[in-house]
């Protein structure tokens, strides 16, 4: 785990377990964390843009759909919605492909989180700790701590 993330999850006062494993680049990859970690409801954290290049990090369920038709217009985002480069994840979160997490919004200046409501309202999740060797576990007290102490623009939404 990076130092800025550790310095901030102990300023914050947001408690994790920390579970190093091989590295996972897709949810199907992450299908062998689940035996290892069967309490934690898995997420998958998308990097997105709409073409007026405002940015949108969506964290929700691993196996979970997402419409991105139906999600621009929940966001009034200026017309559809794409990926981002790995270079405006890099500057906008600093984070690199598949290890893309909510923690990385501890960098962000303008991007907006959308959080999913099943994330929100699990009792624990996993998210990377910004890297993609190991998953932070949380539940949802340390969830609404982290989420609260963000300064940037955030919703939670039914996906």
């Amino acid at each position: 785990m990076e130092q800025t993330l550790k310095t901030y999850l102990e300023k914050c006062s947001i408690a994790y377990t920390e579970h190093k494993h091989p590295a996972v680049f897709t949810v199907e990859e992450s299908m062998k964390l689940k035996e290892q970690l069967p309490n934690i409801l898995h997420t998958k954290n998308l990097f997105l843009k709409d073409e007026n290049k405002k940015f949108f990090l969506v964290s929700m369920f691993a196996h979970k759909r997402l419409d991105l038709k139906s999600l621009a217009k929940k966001l009034h985002a200026k017309k559809k919605l794409s990926f981002a480069s790995a270079e405006q994840l890099k500057e906008k979160l600093n984070l690199t492909p598949g290890s893309v997490s909510i923690f990385g919004m501890i960098h962000a200046t303008e991007v907006y989180l959308v959080l999913d409501k099943q994330v929100w309202e699990a009792p624990v999740v996993g998210f990377h700790p910004n890297i993609n060797t190991a998953t932070l576990e949380i539940t949802h007290e340390d969830l609404e701590r982290f989420y609260n102490s963000l300064k940037t623009k955030k919703q939670i939404m039914e996906l």
